[in-house]
């Protein structure tokens, strides 16, 4: 089973927006078989997450709907929006995006309220952690939750990526010291990518398109040059799909 843990789609069709069914034609194109999906930035959250929502159901067998909550908004709005997708929804977990939505990801007044929801749900917690925005959502503002919060899982979606220089480096440190912690390796080169693999195992990799900002067929062919000779198969199967459908327990 092959799973890409980093889609978007949106209730707006326009520009670079995709809705739910272009996604699902290229995860047909791909041979993808489910797709962890979120929206796109920057819409209305609560919109945007019913419609991940309603994708969901349209698609149960496709779409792993996460969900997303933006403290700019206002944080008791936030808080009301992640425990909608985590209780009503009964999403995977719940998105902060301190790049996109322009906030620390550690800021106590902020985000800590949001984790805090997500912490007490027992479900999953995923940050935007990429070099767009190195200090708002520097690896080592995960790392801070991590150990304060450290039964709870988290995703450090594009792994330092997203820009240039990236912060690889530090993100596979704070994930070596906070065993909590998986890393998407989306919207990144293949390099980082391979050395996370090494240093942590397979089992804290997780295979990441960024669609529609990148082209899903042609980032899992990314991966399938990055393991030629260098992962086994058996590695192969959890980086594309097998630590989704554990963490998830699909």
């Amino acid at each position: 089973m092959i799973i890409d843990a980093d889609t978007h789609i949106s209730p707006i069709r326009e520009d670079n927006r995709i809705q739910v069914e272009e996604l699902v034609e290229r995860m047909e194109k791909a041979n993808v078989d489910k797709a962890l999906a979120w929206l796109q930035p920057t819409c209305d959250v609560a919109e945007s997450n019913q419609y991940v929502y309603e994708s969901m159901r349209k698609y149960p067998d496709k779409i792993l709907g996460f969900g997303w909550a933006d403290p700019r908004e206002g944080v008791d709005k936030a808080v009301e929006n992640a425990k909608r997708c985590l209780y009503e929804y009964n999403f995977y977990g719940v998105k902060l995006n301190g790049a996109q939505n322009n906030y620390y990801i550690d800021d106590q007044e902020l985000a800590i309220p949001v984790i805090d929801v997500v912490a007490n749900s027992g479900k999953i917690l995923a940050f935007h952690v990429g070099a767009d925005a190195p200090d708002r959502t520097n690896p080592a503002r995960v790392a801070s939750i991590a150990k304060k919060y450290p039964e709870m899982k988290i995703f450090m979606v594009h792994m330092g990526g997203a820009g240039t220089p990236d912060l690889s480096d530090e993100a596979i440190a704070v994930a070596e010291d906070c065993p909590n912690t998986y890393l998407i390796g989306s919207a990144i080169d293949a390099g980082p990518i391979l050395k996370a693999i090494k240093t942590l195992g397979a089992r804290r990799v997780c295979f990441g398109s960024d669609t529609p900002f990148r082209s899903m067929k042609g980032e899992l062919n990314k991966y399938y040059e990055l393991f030629k000779g260098k992962v086994s198969e058996e590695d192969q199967k959890l980086i594309l799909g097998g630590n989704i459908k554990r963490l998830f327990n699909i």
